[in-house]
């Protein structure tokens, strides 16, 4: 049995072609039994078998293999439970015959409270708290259910049966063919799955209510919810039937299951799960309160949703091979759902969001301690590292900056292709590139591997020299330090204007060009502000620029002067910020640049700079405090302009971008201290805590007035506190609640902010929730900082 210990995977002499699985789980004294029959194919000598399992009580008297030709049932002679190595050791007396067999085993275990697995999640009905039961197996924790072959490309089909309460709603990936009532209790049997991985099976049991919709060839669409709550599914709802009817004509394969159930979970690790079928989202990805939830809970909604219906093609019917190829996954369904969103909701202008995301991407991936995008995975315990913003946010970042240089359609026919070829199979990430390549004729698997297999990035330097533009490439590290990354960087550029814009590979770590006869233009003398160059035009590519003082100039300027693009406005302003973090620019020519922006409008830029400004405060309230008011009224004149135009009650009509930026101004002004916004607020929220309808304090400006009224609490004056702490109790929409826990420790007060950080780890928090509660004040830090040392 040595042999199988300490293995990054297991062997491959038996293969599960299906399972067929009964679960009864107890929902009061929060345990199940389960026994699982899985159809299994010896293709190698031996006399064992091995497969995963975890947290499980195996009934040894249970477990057979019989062959499915001579009918022979065999017991086995040793179980062996490896907890460490999370795998069920079958040995028997005799070598196995070759072919098809069943293995039957019979096991219990406990609805645990941490999220993974089988467990439980609470909620309250009529004042009465009550458990349903769910599940969670994405990356490794089927095993925690039922015992199978718990990696991804040992898929297979999957019949479910659930012994429930008979008046609890039992959900599973399939639709129910048959419902059995005895008394008290009920037998639900489901269609069987097509072939899938086991991360990707699900269970769910509880009271929910739902509302229902149907795509345009028949499949029905249910999002599920707490009783009580259904209104609030139907933006979700919406959205999913437009998603699936967009995703069937853009990956060029139709839905693959009879229906798709989405369901909110009270207690919920991730944001949202794409289980095959039964997709399950944390009450905040997936409920819209039209009266509560504000435009960035509507967006989170509608992202959330498409991320996880891309999955049902990209994971579920395309599944990657091994976890290295995790990024397969989440990339892909990140960029997709940006895709999604922009086709349902065109005035989002969501591809200008999703420079948050590359931005994100960016900063995790210019530390010396990044990872490559594609990471070897040695065993099953360091997945759960990779779920990070490398997979998602740069995974998609790249994705996007290949679809620009390959072309929209060609890049949507070549994906509709590889989906078509590895559809109920798995894929690697060469798979992809190779349709990428032969669809479009490029050397796609060249360019990509110097930006998937090595970590970081590249910073290209840009200089004019005697009508000679020159190029220069080094890795990007925060740090400062040098890195001694080499990339084949898709440049993009343009002169002037957007009329012309040029595009090549840069393959060299450095190269010169002449500039009237790449571009048809010509830098005029130094000094004079009428010609700019942009590279990375409109910031498709993943990766920094650094322009000499005179282009710099040139491009503060054209900003002034409405010349550039908002996705290029923003891009100047966050390469330049990372380039002073990193000590290649100065502080005096990032103050200066943001300077240029005081006349800003655009939601996705000022977001940007708003974000900036926390972070200098930060940085300014450690190295040189006697700067930190001078540098906080330079900043309220940044945002002064855009408050005042916007005011603090929306308009008729206006647009969800303003009603994006109203509540993130509004937060940063009250921050920053500005008495106005302040009082303002403070006004707003006594309306509100008088009569919870009132249409002074809307959902989008609610964050403002809470970060408003902690500025002034402190241990003597505690009132506004315990005001919003009764607002936390009042409401059951976890929107409401997220917004009011992540407002708490904004306080100056330390004293305040440690009972904050107290009541983070009460009962009244769900665990999922704490983290909210962690946007601590300047002045709170420290103590945060000794409060983490010891819990």
């Amino acid at each position: 049995m040595e042999e199988f210990k300490g293995q990054p995977r297991l062997p491959k002499f038996a293969v599960p072609k299906r399972y067929d699985i009964r679960l009864t789980p107890d929902l009061t004294s929060c345990k199940f039994g389960g026994s699982v029959a899985i159809d299994v194919d010896v293709v190698g000598d031996t006399k064992f078998i091995v497969l995963n399992a975890a947290d499980l009580t195996i009934n040894n008297r249970s477990v057979s293999f019989t062959n499915k030709v001579s009918s022979k049932a065999l017991e086995p002679t040793k179980v062996e439970l490896v907890e460490a190595d999370e795998i069920l050791v079958l040995e028997f007396a005799e070598t196995l015959p070759t072919g098809m067999g069943v293995l039957a085993i019979g096991f219990e275990g406990v609805l645990n409270d941490k999220m993974k697995g089988f467990y439980r999640s609470s909620y309250e009905l009529n004042g009465e708290k009550k458990n349903m039961a769910v599940t969670q197996f994405e990356p490794a924790d089927a095993r925690r259910c039922f015992p199978c072959w718990d990696e991804p490309a040992c898929k297979a089909t999957f019949k479910i049966t659930l012994d429930v309460p008979s008046e609890l709603v039992a959900l599973s990936n399939m639709p129910v063919i048959d419902e059995k009532v005895d008394g008290n209790m009920k037998t639900v049997s489901y269609q069987e799955s097509p072939i899938m991985s086991t991360y990707l099976v699900a269970v769910v049991i509880g009271l929910f209510d739902y509302v229902e919709d149907h795509t345009s060839d028949g499949i029905k669409v249910r999002v599920y919810c707490q009783v009580g709550k259904a209104n609030q599914g139907k933006f979700a709802l919406n959205v999913a039937v437009k998603t699936l009817e967009l995703y069937k004509e853009y990956f060029a394969v139709p839905y693959s299951l009879p229906k798709l159930d989405m369901i909110a979970i009270p207690d919920f690790a991730a944001g949202a799960m794409e289980n095959y079928g039964l997709v399950t989202y944390r009450e905040t990805a997936l409920l819209y309160d039209d009266q509560h939830s504000a435009a960035a809970n509507k967006q989170r909604v509608a992202t959330v949703v498409a991320h996880e219906l891309a999955h049902q093609w990209f994971g579920n019917l395309v599944t990657m091979e091994w976890w290295t190829h995790l990024w397969l996954n989440e990339g892909f369904a990140t960029w997709v759902s940006y895709l999604a969103a922009d086709s349902l909701f065109p005035e989002w202008k969501i591809w200008t969001q999703f420079l948050d995301e590359c931005t994100e991407g960016l900063r995790l991936d210019g530390l010396a301690e990044s990872h490559p995008i594609e990471v070897e995975v040695n065993h099953t315990g360091e997945i759960d590292e990779i779920f990070d913003a490398i997979s998602y946010r740069k995974g998609a970042s790249v994705i996007r900056m290949l679809q620009n240089y390959l072309g929209a359609e060609c890049f949507q026919r070549s994906l509709a292709s590889y989906i078509k070829k590895y559809a109920c199979s798995n894929a690697k990430t060469e798979d992809l590139w190779a349709a990428l390549e032969e669809g479009s004729g490029e050397p796609v698997n060249k360019l990509m591997n110097s930006w998937t297999k090595q970590k970081g990035y590249p910073v290209i330097s840009v200089k004019v020299k005697e009508e000679k533009l020159e190029l220069e490439q080094s890795q990007f590290l925060s740090s400062g330090s040098p890195g001694d990354g080499q990339w084949i960087v898709p440049i993009t550029l343009c002169c002037g204007s957007y009329d012309v814009c040029k595009n090549f590979l840069l393959y060299n770590k450095s190269d010169s060009f002449d500039i009237k006869e790449l571009l048809g233009c010509s830098i005029s003398k130094e000094g004079d502000n009428g010609g700019w160059i942009k590279l990375n035009v409109n910031q498709t590519g993943f990766y920094r620029v650094k322009y000499d003082k005179d282009l710099a100039a040139r491009l503060g300027y054209a900003i002034e002067m409405k010349q550039l693009s908002e996705t290029d406005r923003f891009g100047i302003l966050d390469d330049h910020f990372a380039l002073c973090m990193a000590r290649q620019q100065t502080l005096t020519s990032l103050l200066t640049l943001m300077a240029s922006y005081s006349e800003e409008t655009e939601y996705t830029v000022l977001s940007n700079l708003i974000t900036i400004s926390y972070k200098i405060g930060r940085i300014a309230a450690d190295a040189r405090p006697e700067l930190l008011d001078y540098l906080k009224q330079f900043f309220i004149s940044l945002f002064q302009n855009s408050a005042e135009k916007l005011g603090w009650d929306s308009k008729p009509g206006e647009s969800h971008l303003d009603a994006l930026l109203r509540g993130e101004i509004f937060t940063a002004l009250a921050l920053l201290g500005h008495k106005e916004t302040l009082n303002e607020a403070s006004k707003r929220f006594h309306a509100f805590l008088a009569d919870r309808t009132t249409p002074l304090l809307p959902p989008d400006i609610r964050k403002a007035a809470y970060v408003a009224v902690m500025q002034k609490v402190s241990a003597s004056d505690r009132s506004g506190y315990e005001s919003l702490l009764r607002v936390y109790r009042e409401t059951d929409l976890s929107q409401e609640k997220t917004r009011i826990l992540s407002s708490l420790a904004s306080c100056p007060d330390v004293n305040i902010v440690l009972e904050v950080l107290n009541f983070l780890l009460s009962s009244e928090v769900r665990s999922q929730d704490a983290v909210y509660g962690l946007a601590v004040s300047i002045e709170g830090r420290e103590t945060a900082w000794k409060w983490l040392k010891v819990i």
